[in-house]
């Protein structure tokens, strides 16, 4: 799966495209910022409800494709500009984290 299908979900709303070329690995859900540090896969989505520049942070670290914003948390204007200094994409979605994973999955990994 290519981000560029991810990115095209009408339940989200685009705040940074990423690149759009990019290859997924994996799904990964987690709010808990320690366990994304150790835990989330490289090339992967990681839907969060953890809207500040710790998530961010982790992203690059683990090398987070698309970080997906659920339940209608949103970043601050210099967190996104930050991320699209560093290539990683952010949508943001109204649906609960679990909805928003599993649409990803039924779009591309089923």
């Amino acid at each position: 799966m290519k981000l560029k299908q991810i990115l095209a979900l009408p339940c989200c709303r685009i705040l940074v495209e990423g690149q759009p070329d990019r290859e997924i690995s994996k799904i990964f859900c987690c709010d808990l910022l320690s366990i994304a540090m150790s835990r989330a896969p490289a090339d992967g989505v990681w839907v969060t409800v953890m809207g500040n520049r710790n998530t961010l942070a982790v992203a690059s670290l683990t090398e987070t494709a698309c970080i997906v914003l659920a339940e209608g948390v949103t970043l601050d204007e210099d967190t996104l500009g930050k991320a699209e200094e560093e290539g990683i994409a952010i949508l943001a979605t109204d649906l609960p984290v679990f909805d928003m994973a599993l649409k990803i999955y039924q779009e591309g990994f089923a």
